[in-house]
């Protein structure tokens, strides 16, 4: 495997040389409040509103998104979901921080923000002013499939969250795709990863519904693992992982794009003549 501080091989595809990552799933060390199911995809806060920090199960690769999508929300509470990475294996602490903010962040080598509309960019050294401007809006699903972070290439179609299917449903996806409703709101989805640099560090970059929210830390040890972390925290109640496809798309995404381009909204698909657990694809439910 290349070092981490050979330019050559930091952004080297998906593929033989560079297996796909494994799916993600929820570590089993979390939070007091925090329920996991089965399947290791979906985690809750069953009550209060802390003690809801969550990990990976198995540190990050390169690239790699730790994506969530908030599911359930509860009224009451001041404060949302909250994202971030660390260098510290959860398996290892003695007891998991009330809150990531600041008690996790406080044991050191941890690296976690509160999701706002505006995140919080570190500008490179000499370029101040240009990294401290927002992210332009994303362009459309179909004009640019793919999200470009740094030297990897991630496509965009699960990236953003989707409306539950109905009369209004392809009002909604458009705000979600445009990223203009609150970057908390039910069905968003948000994610973490990191890029390696040629010095042997790493970039940490948030992702809120298919758009970079730009680096929110920098420095970060690339050479050791780092595991995603998700505070389930106040008003988001519950969470689930969407995998990723990365490398080439999947004979089924493209069969969805090609399908989704022929039909006003995703309503329109129930009157094509196709089987329904196709349709029920198309339409992401």
């Amino acid at each position: 495997m290349a070092a981490v501080s050979d330019p050559v091989g930091l952004g080297a595809p998906w593929g033989p040389a560079r297996p796909e990552p494994p799916p993600t799933r929820f570590h089993p060390v979390h939070g007091a409040n925090i329920r996991v199911d089965l399947s290791g995809t979906r985690a809750t806060r069953v009550e209060s509103f802390a003690h809801g920090v969550c990990f990976s199960r198995e540190p990050l690769a390169p690239g790699q998104v730790f994506l969530v999508e908030i599911e359930e929300k509860e009224l009451g509470w001041c404060g949302h979901l909250r994202l971030g990475l660390t260098a510290l294996d959860p398996a290892s602490l003695a007891a998991v921080p009330e809150f990531s903010l600041p008690d996790l962040v406080s044991l050191g080598h941890t690296w976690v923000f509160a999701i706002t509309r505006h995140h919080n960019r570190v500008p490179r050294e000499g370029r101040p002013e240009a990294e401290a401007l927002a992210p332009s809006r994303p362009p459309a699903l179909l004009v640019e499939p793919y999200l470009c972070i740094e030297q990897f290439r991630i496509p965009r179609d699960r990236l953003v969250g989707r409306s539950r299917p109905g009369l209004y449903s392809h009002l909604l996806d458009q705000l979600y795709e445009l990223n203009v409703l609150p970057p908390t709101a039910r069905r968003s989805r948000l994610g973490v990863l990191f890029c390696p640099r040629p010095d042997g560090t790493a970039d940490m970059h948030i992702v809120i519904n298919g758009e970079d929210m730009g680096p929110s830390a920098r420095g970060l040890p690339a050479a050791q693992p780092l595991y995603a972390v998700v505070d389930v925290f106040a008003s988001t109640k519950s969470v689930r992982l969407i995998q990723l496809e990365y490398g080439l798309p999947s004979l089924q995404t493209l069969c969805r794009l090609v399908i989704q381009r022929s039909v006003v909204h995703r309503l329109a698909i129930d009157g094509l003549h196709l089987p329904k657990g196709l349709k029920d694809f198309c339409k992401y439910e």
